[in-house]
């Protein structure tokens, strides 16, 4: 009996060049997503040494199969995806599984590695009110099917308060519940494809800690993230970077934001 190879962890890829196959697609996705092989894939031998050379499982997103939005502009997705990943490496936030840019089967995208995720229940639930477990941070109230009063809640978990610190920096608009992936005890986020506008976009389930301030290692998380900003340059427009910039500075000077008026503070749907 052949021992089956563990998967590489999704930070121990760093080289996603070579042939993609095909091998499904992610139906729910707003946007085309498939599910791809991609064989001789490069691994940091330090952190995955079993793995090393194996097929490795990706999310590949091609350009030509983004949905036209009306706020970003068209074709700039897979950049944004990759950035967002470039942003989280160089801070050492952690919370982006290795993203690039491919050339596929159909035309340039991006792919990200897959992660073979945990449920999230135990990080965000609905619930009746007088089921909240005790600790949590209720985001929403709504109701059901049945118009009975429910409510939309994180728990106090740290990996979540330190994806909402990465969430602020990038101006992430679409932090759902469906784009948590716990796994060995990280949390990994994804779906990054419509962040870093440079106008205020943050749309999230994690408003638990809105309006605090950042504690130490989150000041250094953002500093380290400010490093990234010039390699950013291929990927993003030169006022979305100075926006990065802006935002990082406001989260070191008045900590964590708070949800904004005028406009929609979580994404729809929320899972």
């Amino acid at each position: 009996m052949t021992p089956v190879t563990p998967a590489p962890s999704p930070l121990a890829v760093r080289d996603l060049s070579g042939p993609l196959t095909l091998t499904g697609r992610l139906l729910t996705a707003s946007n085309a997503s498939f599910v791809a092989e991609l064989g001789r894939a490069g691994t940091d031998v330090a952190e995955a040494p079993e793995a090393h050379g194996d097929v490795v499982q990706v999310v590949y997103k091609p350009v030509r199969g983004e949905r036209e939005l009306w706020d970003f502009p068209t074709g700039t997705l897979a950049n944004r995806e990759v950035a967002a990943y470039r942003v989280s490496a160089v801070a050492g936030f952690d919370c982006v599984p290795f993203t690039d840019l491919v050339d596929g089967p159909l035309g340039p995208g991006s792919a990200q590695v897959w992660v073979d995720a945990d449920s999230a229940d135990d990080l965000v639930d609905v619930v009746a009110p007088d089921l909240v477990p005790d600790g949590w941070f209720p985001v929403m109230y709504g109701e059901d099917e049945r118009a009975d009063i429910v409510v939309v809640a994180h728990a106090p978990d740290q990996r979540l308060r330190r994806l909402a610190v990465f969430d602020a920096l990038i101006n992430n608009a679409d932090r759902k519940a469906g784009h948590l992936l716990p796994v060995d005890g990280r949390l990994f986020g994804c779906d990054h494809g419509i962040s870093f506008h440079t106008d205020p976009k943050l749309r999230t389930l994690v408003w638990g800690w809105a309006g605090e301030e950042l504690t130490a290692d989150e000041e250094a998380l953002v500093r380290r993230a400010l490093t990234a900003a010039d390699d950013l340059a291929p990927l993003l427009a030169d006022d979305e970077i100075q926006a990065l910039v802006d935002r990082g500075a406001e989260l070191l000077a008045v900590g964590l934001p708070t949800p904004r008026h005028g406009g929609p503070a979580v994404p729809w749907p929320l899972w």
